[in-house]
């Protein structure tokens, strides 16, 4: 049987048509934990820096079937912000890939960012990436992301369909509504976590949903930037129960192992509820901190290294590799080889792994009066209070 994919279409065509027989009206989760015989080692490593910070980072499949996880690194997001992101997908690998692309993007163009509120912009694009997903257009985004159509589980039968070519990649897309025959499409029943790190002078804001990690080095001391959502957390196994849902083995309605993910969209289906009070969110936590000279790197990873490694026993590996190796993407192959597992035997170890290491370039930094960081939490609405980290949450969740 002839599988179609996306890379079927031809982008200079008006419209498109061809028929897809599926099931259902989503694009859903295809088969998890999956193994291969032997785990495919080959990385995917970069590089880069500006003024005032260098980063590497490194991917590898594993011994996962497929590669889900995403990444994004732009060090110029405008003259004087520099934007980190890793992005774990469940379920498949198009939401990793979707926000990858188009999140920091939207963290610019929202009004907020122009204000300096960096914090309520990056909070309004994870919630801008479950919007953009749904109808026509996001089921098209979706689709073209997407290797080989056979790996979406839900569409209906119907057409593949593109816009006019007149639509080019240099205008200002603004996401409008497209006409078509998905377009009561509810977004994909597949997700992702996203956990980003946005840099500007001193300032260091950190959004998190899900179990994806950042994690500052300062003074060699760990400190958790962000805190791993789980069912099991009293905040997040209240909202989900208040918006109808259960938990059982650990798991948001039996299901899924994470309380807050882009995507996910089965679980966002109450109509009498916000975003941020859905059974599962987007909603993220958001950390403000201010650099100091104490502070020596930057780590975001997906959960395949945390399962492997504490945030100390990272950053203590780093530290100590950073001794002989100046490449930092080298640095991140090594911690990858370190937590890859010489069999599936025991789980941990097997996953997919991405680790971005961000260094700060020391004269561009200035310290503060007291040698401390100053930093601002936020809740899930956003509001902020100051606190200053102590030695009782180095490696801890806040």
């Amino acid at each position: 049987m002839t599988k179609l994919t996306p890379d079927c279409l031809n982008p200079t065509s008006p419209q498109i048509f061809f028929i897809v027989f599926a099931w259902g009206n989503q694009i859903g989760h295809i088969e998890m934990g999956i193994y291969l015989s032997t785990p495919k080692t080959e990385k995917f490593s970069e590089d880069g820096e500006n003024s005032g910070v260098r980063y590497g980072l490194s991917s590898m499949q594993g011994w996962r079937a497929t590669m889900e996880d995403a990444h994004a690194a732009c060090t110029d997001l405008d003259a004087s912000t520099s934007f980190f992101g890793v992005y774990d997908g469940h379920g498949g690998k198009v939401v990793a890939k979707f926000c990858a692309k188009y999140l920091h993007q939207q963290v610019l163009k929202n009004e907020a960012y122009t204000t300096g509120d960096i914090g309520t912009s990056v909070q309004k694009a994870f919630f801008r990436m479950d919007e953009m997903m749904r109808g026509q257009r996001g089921w098209r985004e979706l689709a073209v992301l997407g290797d080989k159509i056979n790996k979406f589980t839900g569409m209906i039968e119907g057409l593949i369909w593109s816009p006019r070519s007149g639509d080019g990649n240099d205008q200002v897309d603004e996401w409008a509504f497209e006409e078509g025959p998905h377009s009561d499409f509810s977004g994909p029943t597949s997700g992702c976590t996203a956990c980003v790190a946005i840099i500007r002078n001193n300032q260091l804001v950190v959004a998190n949903a899900g179990d994806s990690r950042c994690v500052l080095s300062r003074k060699g001391q760990a400190y958790n930037l962000s805190r791993d959502h789980k069912p099991d957390l009293e905040a997040e196994r209240e909202r989900i129960l208040k918006a109808g849902g259960f938990i059982h083995a650990g798991r948001v309605n039996g299901s899924l192992n994470l309380s807050r993910a882009i995507g996910d969209m089965e679980f966002k289906q109450n109509k009498f509820l916000p975003a941020e009070k859905q059974i599962v969110t987007a909603n993220p936590d958001i950390n403000t901190v201010e650099l100091c000279d104490d502070d020596d790197f930057l780590v975001l990873a997906c959960d395949g290294i945390w399962d492997c490694l504490s945030s100390q026993q990272l950053v203590d590996f780093v530290r100590e590799q950073l001794n002989n190796e100046s490449k930092l993407s080298a640095v991140c192959e090594r911690v990858l080889d370190r937590c890859l597992a010489p069999s599936t035997a025991g789980g941990e170890g097997c996953d997919n792994m991405t680790m971005i290491l961000v260094q700060f370039k020391k004269p561009d930094l200035s310290s503060t009066s007291d040698g401390g960081a100053e930093e601002k939490s936020s809740s899930s609405n956003s509001t902020e209070t100051e606190s200053k980290p102590t030695d009782t949450e180095s490696s801890s969740e806040v």
